[in-house]
């Protein structure tokens, strides 16, 4: 049968489509952060989402599960295989189609890169929503099916928001066309929405248009020393009251700061650390740096401050934040906990999490990064074994005490399944299974993710 199916999805995808081979499988059975891995059956490239289609009839004739891929950047192990299922990679549908310059709106295929698109329709005068530093290996596709957050999800929202249409193949190989997208339409339930987020298990999206927003020229970043995260959240609140223009609001800290200056070779960006990092940009149609100025002037948490607006000198600041995920995996494998907590229990939580990780487990490196608007911690552990979950079950536990979320932006995946129930009822998590026993009702799309395997 194994080798039916092979000769099958070979003969749709062509020979150099399907991957057989131990070393050319391997980059597709390896997330990001390197702790999650399995087997694959194969790796199948479809160029079109009606071969898609194609592969997902042959392995459901098959029996055999599928585990979608985009760009592989994912870092809950929702991406890769678990035990011999075929890998779909969607790197392929890499087309950007009808690109509506008045409405601002492109529909692009699954496989295209955030980078891509971003410089595709810059030359349009436009620009899109969300942004991540993995911008250049990061999928449109992928994106949707985790709901991908970033930094710019204080002003624009995170993917789901820019859904609009959606093309996708559901599990027993139909396909679902909603194109080109209307931003009014309530003609039944609103399945794109619902993929947004559902990590492959639902359907495998293949192409989705998007909305976009202005391109904003003008911009200034203000990388800010503060005593605690609280005086960070306090700035973040001055300046969204002040000024709609701002977009992105980071926060970070001296442990990790000290890591991204010895990776990257450059020096600290104050004279001493401060408790806290703030960096906050602010874009609009012209230079509001002096009202920027004016904003942080009267913040009294405010220690020390550095302010730029042209590309080179906003690009130097973003540095201490962008490239912490870069130096923290340059250190060793991480466990990476993303997780969100109401604003008003944010400071709380940083303040404790860190004690808590070192009573689960002595001699752990916490560092903390993430985004101050919206209540998004990161919290990267090094010094554990892969496989040693004490300081995820200590973090998580807290995260619910506190109200929180175990998944802010990357997904449940398969290294959240234990902790799924610390913040879902048995209600909520009986509706969402009763979501995929109608959609997937033989659990073949990316078995094991979300929910343990049956």
């Amino acid at each position: 049968m194994t080798a039916a199916l092979l000769n099958e999805l070979r003969a749709i995808a062509g020979d150099a489509h399907v991957l057989t081979d131990r070393d050319l499988r391997a980059s597709y059975e390896t997330d990001w952060t390197r702790r999650y891995q399995g087997r694959a059956l194969c790796v199948v490239r479809p160029g079109s989402t009606e071969e898609v289609s194609r592969v997902v009839r042959a392995c459901a004739a098959a029996g055999a599960a599928v585990v979608p891929q985009g760009g592989n950047t994912g870092l809950v192990g929702g991406s890769v295989p678990r035990g011999g299922e075929v890998v779909l990679s969607l790197r392929r549908l890499a087309t950007i189609g009808d690109f509506d310059t008045v409405s601002g709106e492109v529909t692009a295929g699954a496989g295209v890169t955030l980078s891509s698109l971003q410089q595709h329709i810059r030359e349009g005068g436009w620009a899109f929503g969300v942004d991540l530093a993995s911008r250049d290996s990061a999928t449109i596709g992928g994106m949707v099916a985790t709901n991908a957050g970033g930094i710019r999800v204080i002003r624009y929202g995170a993917m789901r928001r820019q859904v609009l249409g959606f093309e996708a193949v559901l599990a027993d190989g139909g396909i679902v066309r909603r194109m080109p997208g209307l931003v009014k339409d309530n003609t039944g339930y609103d399945l794109g929405q619902l993929l947004a987020g559902s990590e492959g298990t639902l359907a495998i999206v293949t192409a989705v248009r998007v909305r976009l927003v202005p391109q904003l020229e003008r911009r200034t970043v203000a990388l800010l020393g503060v005593r605690e995260l609280a005086g960070a959240l306090e700035v973040v609140a001055a300046v969204r009251g002040e000024l709609p223009s701002l977009e992105a609001a980071e926060a970070f800290f001296p442990e990790g700061v000290e890591l991204v200056c010895r990776h990257a070779g450059i020096g600290l960006p104050f004279a001493t650390h401060p408790g806290c990092y703030v960096l906050v940009e602010c874009a609009g149609r012209r230079d509001e740096s002096a009202e920027l100025a004016e904003v942080l002037g009267g913040c009294a948490a405010v220690e020390n401050s550095a302010m730029a607006s042209d590309a080179a000198g906003r690009a130097r600041l973003w540095t201490y934040r962008e490239r912490h995920t870069e130096a923290i995996n340059a250190e060793g494998i991480p466990h990476k906990l993303d997780v969100t907590l109401p604003l008003a229990r944010l400071a709380e939580f940083e303040a404790r999490v860190r004690g808590t990780i070192a009573a689960a487990v002595a001699g752990a490196r916490p560092i903390l990064f993430g985004h101050a608007g919206d209540g998004n911690l990161h919290v990267n552990i090094l010094g554990l074994d892969p496989d040693d979950d004490r300081a995820d079950d200590a973090v998580f536990r807290l995260v619910a005490e506190l109200g929180g979320s175990i998944s802010a932006e990357h997904g449940v995946g398969i290294a959240k399944l234990p902790w799924i129930g610390l913040t879902r009822s048995a209600e909520d998590l009986a509706a969402m299974r009763a979501i995929k026993k109608a959609l997937d009702p033989r659990g073949m799309l990316n078995p094991g993710v979300i929910f343990p395997l049956e």
